[in-house]
C-alpha cells in the first residue's frame, strides 16, 4: 500500500475519479457511460472541466431548490400553505418583522437576532429591492426580495462548491456531495446560511493554500454572519500543538479577531442595544425540538406524546461546559492518533460538536456540516441517507407546527423526536467512521492514493512535533514485545 507521507502521483489520476472508487458513483456513472463517462473531458480535452461540471450541478440543484420555495414567495400563506407545501422560509416573514418593508435599518432601527453580516446581508437585499421596484412600479416587493436573496445566496452557493473543490485539490469531485446535496435543495433558501458558509469554505481554501491570513480574515468575516466558522480555529489549534508549527495559526487566530472586531465594533458602539440583541437572545432563548436538550427534557419530565418540546431554557453553564468536553474528546483523539488528522476530518468534528451540543439546532444548520464532510469522508452512501432524513426531520418539523397552529392537524412531538435520534445516531456514526479514518489512514480514501492532507496547508506532511515523537518512543517498544506472544498464539 502507498504510504500516507508519499507526496501527490500525478500520474494516476484517473484511479481518484468517484466513479471508480465509490460504488455508490460507480452505479450512478453507468448511465453517463460507465465509469470515466463518455461525455467527460479531461484538462485541454473539453470545455466541461470538473470545476464546471460542479458548478452547473450546484445550479440544478438550485433551480430546484428555488421550485420547492416557490409556493411561500408571495407572502400568502392562508391556510398554513408554509406547513402544507414544506415551503417555510424565514425571509418571507422577516421581509416585514424587521421593517425592512419600510426601509428600517438593522441594528439601527431594529433589534435583530442576527449576527451583523446577516443583518447587512439583509438590509443590502432590501435597498436592491427598492431599486428594482423604482424601476419596475409593479412589481411585488416582497416577491422581489425573495428573489434576490435567492439569488445572492445562490452565488454564495457557487463559492462553497469552487472553494470545496479546490480545497480538495485532486479530488475535486467529491465537492459533488454538496453540489448534489438534498438539504441544498430544502435548505439553501430556508435562512441565510449560505454566505457563512461561503466565508467558512473560503476560509479552508485560503488555509490549503498557505494564505494564513486570508484564512483568518474569512473565518472572522464567517463568525460575524453565524457563530459556527470561529469552530474551524480549533483544528488548527489542535494540529499547531501536534506538530510544533504554531506561526500559520497564531496569524489565522490574530487575523480572525482582528476582522471581527474591526466588523462589530463600530455598531457595537453606535447601535449597541440592537447589535447585542443577537447575544441577548442567544443566551436568554429556550431550548430548540431538534436538541438533546430539548429531547432530554422531556424524556424527563413529561411524555413523548407532547404536542411540541418544553419551553425550558438550559443552564448557560452546563451548554459551554458540555460542548467542552466535547471538543476536548475531539482534540484528546487527535493529539493521540498514531497518524496527524487531516485539517478537513477535525474542522467536521468540531462543526458537529457544536451542533450536537448547543441548544438551537434549526433544521438548516444541517447544511454546515455537507462541505465539511465532502473533504473529510467524501463517501456516498452513509452521507445520502443521513441527508435524506435531515429532509424527513424538516418535513415532520412542519408538521409539528401546523398541528400547533391548526388544531387537530399534523403530528405530536414524539414521532418527531424519533427522527431526531436516527439523525442523531446517523451522524455519531459518520463521526465514528471519520475517527476510524483518522486512526486508520489506510481506510481514509484521501490518503489511499499517496496525498496526506490536501487542505493541510502548513500541516500537510509535517512531522509530528519533538514532544509527540518522544512518547510514541516509549509506547512503540511496549507493543512490539507483545506481537511475537499473539504471533505465537495464532499458529498454535
Amino acid at each position: 500500500m502507498t504510504s500516507v507521507a508519499e507526496g501527490p502521483r500525478p500520474d494516476d489520476a484517473p484511479a481518484r475519479l468517484p466513479s471508480r472508487t465509490d460504488p455508490m458513483a460507480w452505479r450512478a456513472a453507468r448511465a453517463l457511460g460507465g465509469a470515466w463517462g463518455r461525455h467527460a473531458g479531461v484538462g485541454r480535452l473539453s470545455w466541461w472541466t470538473p470545476l464546471r461540471w460542479l458548478l452547473a450541478m450546484t445550479l440544478a440543484t438550485l433551480i430546484l431548490g428555488v421550485m420547492q420555495k416557490a409556493p411561500c414567495a408571495t407572502g400568502a400563506w392562508t391556510g398554513s400553505k408554509q406547513y402544507t407545501h414544506f415551503c417555510y422560509s424565514d425571509v418571507i416573514p422577516l421581509w416585514s418583522d424587521e421593517r425592512l418593508d419600510v426601509g428600517g435599518v438593522p441594528y439601527r432601527d431594529t433589534k435583530v437576532e442576527y449576527p451583523l453580516l446577516t443583518g447587512g446581508f439583509m438590509w443590502l437585499t432590501a435597498e436592491l429591492t427598492r431599486g428594482v421596484s423604482a424601476i419596475a412600479t409593479d412589481a411585488d416587493q416582497l416577491v422581489v426580495f425573495g428573489a434576490l436573496t435567492m439569488l445572492l445566496l445562490s452565488v454564495c452557493a457557487l463559492v462553497v462548491t469552487v472553494a470545496t473543490a479546490q480545497t480538495a485539490r485532486r479530488r475535486p469531485w467529491d465537492a459533488a456531495i454538496f453540489a448534489l446535496s438534498p438539504l441544498l435543495i430544502f435548505h439553501a433558501f430556508s435562512n441565510w446560511d449560505l454566505l457563512a458558509m461561503a466565508f467558512a469554505s473560503g476560509a479552508l481554501w485560503a488555509w490549503a493554500r498557505g494564505k494564513p491570513v486570508l484564512a483568518g480574515a474569512l473565518i472572522g468575516l464567517g463568525t460575524a454572519a453565524k457563530l459556527y466558522p470561529v469552530f474551524l480555529l480549533v483544528p488548527f489549534v489542535i494540529l499547531a500543538i501536534r506538530t510544533g508549527r504554531y506561526r500559520d495559526t497564531v496569524w489565522t487566530v490574530l487575523s480572525a479577531g482582528f476582522v471581527w472586531l474591526a466588523v462589530n465594533g463600530p455598531v457595537a458602539v453606535a447601535y449597541h442595544d440592537g447589535w447585542w440583541e443577537f447575544y441577548r437572545f442567544s443566551m436568554e432563548r429556550p431550548t430548540e425540538r431538534s436538541t438533546v436538550w430539548a429531547m432530554g427534557r422531556l424524556l424527563a419530565v413529561g411524555s413523548v406524546g407532547d404536542a411540541d418540546a418544553p419551553n425550558w431554557v438550559p443552564p448557560g453553564t452546563a451548554v459551554a461546559l458540555l460542548l467542552v468536553g466535547v471538543l476536548g474528546a475531539v482534540a484528546w483523539l487527535a493529539l493521540t492518533a498514531p497518524h496527524r488528522p487531516r485539517v478537513a476530518q477535525l474542522a467536521f468534528l468540531c462543526v458537529l460538536a457544536f451542533l450536537l451540543t448547543t441548544k438551537v439546532w434549526s433544521p438548516q444548520y444541517s447544511l454546515w456540516l455537507v462541505p465539511l464532510l465532502a473533504l473529510a469522508r467524501p463517501r456516498w452512501r452513509l452521507a445520502l441517507i443521513w441527508q435524506f432524513v435531515e429532509v424527513v426531520v424538516w418535513i415532520l418539523t412542519l408538521t409539528v407546527l401546523l398541528g400547533l397552529s391548526v388544531p387537530d392537524h399534523g403530528i405530536s412531538y414524539g414521532w418527531l423526536m424519533l427522527v431526531l435520534i436516527v439523525r442523531d445516531v446517523l451522524l455519531l456514526v459518520l463521526a465514528g467512521l471519520v475517527v476510524r479514518e483518522m486512526w486508520c489512514p489506510w481506510l481514509d480514501v484521501v490518503r489511499v492514493d499517496g496525498s496526506d492532507d490536501p487542505g493541510g496547508g502548513e500541516f500537510d506532511g509535517a512531522p509530528d512535533a519533538t514532544w509527540r515523537t518522544r512518547r510514541r518512543a516509549t509506547v512503540e517498544p511496549a507493543v512490539q514485545t507483545e506481537e511475537p506472544a499473539v504471533q505465537t498464539d495464532e499458529r498454535r
